[in-house]
């Protein structure tokens, strides 16, 4: 039994923020229920790796807030995937000026292309064997970070710093083509309104802006979702891509 405690030290910490299990919809009774399923599963897998209970107070706390570290990192990981999808959305319909519409209809209040991509990224990987991802993951964690190990701070900086910078252009991958649509349209309109002044090009070209910003999601959804489902299978298979920069 202290085995599984131990084990459950990092396990619990990852399920805080986990992607799908950690979403602030789900209760914590089911988080919790659901991180001890995880670690009667993960725990006999680890057999010899995880050493025994710490003879001191102080070694014993030290373990469990370097388990923790590591938990919280790599949940992180995989959280941060979920936000590319947030900004993603967001850059999105702001293109497209639908930045307002239906905005803060989910429990984080963002525009509705984000709660789109954002549900459609998280059943994804739900159906494609989220709970099998996780339990390899963190198996394949206990060889490159050895339990009660502190993670090195400088390299924990530059990988938030190079986590965060490959987030933010993927995110602008995915939302490239409605920004670049976007800006053509506008650039065509300006065009337009310089040739005939008189023409309110405004109530002509809102509605069609609108109009082509949904219909670029309808067929580029399936895209995006596919794009950012290789990244997260990626990276749920190798710890060291979301510590090491």
């Amino acid at each position: 039994m202290v085995h599984y405690g131990l084990v459950f030290a990092r396990i619990g910490a990852f399920f805080t923020l986990l992607p799908v299990f950690g979403e602030r919809v789900v209760p914590a009774r089911v988080r919790l229920i659901s991180a001890l399923a995880m670690t009667v599963i993960v725990a006999p897998a680890l057999a010899g790796q995880v050493p025994p209970v710490p003879d001191t107070l102080i070694r014993a706390a030290l373990f469990i807030g370097a388990e923790t570290l590591v938990g919280l990192t790599l949940a992180i990981g995989l959280r941060l995937l979920v936000m590319v999808l947030q900004m993603a959305g967001t850059m999105a319909a702001q293109a497209t000026s639908l930045s307002q519409a239906f905005g803060g209809a989910g429990i984080d209040p963002q525009p509705a292309f984000s709660q789109v991509l954002v549900m459609a990224g998280l059943a994804v990987i739900v159906v494609s064997g989220l709970p099998e991802r996780l339990a390899a993951l963190l198996v394949l964690s206990y060889e490159i970070f050895p339990s009660g190990q502190w993670l090195d701070a400088s390299s924990l900086a530059q990988w938030g710093v190079s986590r965060v910078a490959h987030a933010f252009g993927l995110a602008f991958t995915l939302a490239a083509p409605f920004v670049i649509g976007s800006g053509l349209y506008n650039l065509a309109l300006g065009a337009i309104n310089r040739a005939m002044p008189q023409l309110m090009v405004a109530f002509v070209g809102a509605p069609a802006l609108t109009f082509g910003g949904l219909f670029l999601m309808l067929i580029s959804a399936p895209l995006m979702i596919s794009i950012w489902l290789s990244t997260f299978a990626a990276m749920s298979a190798d710890p060291a891509l979301m510590i090491v920069p």
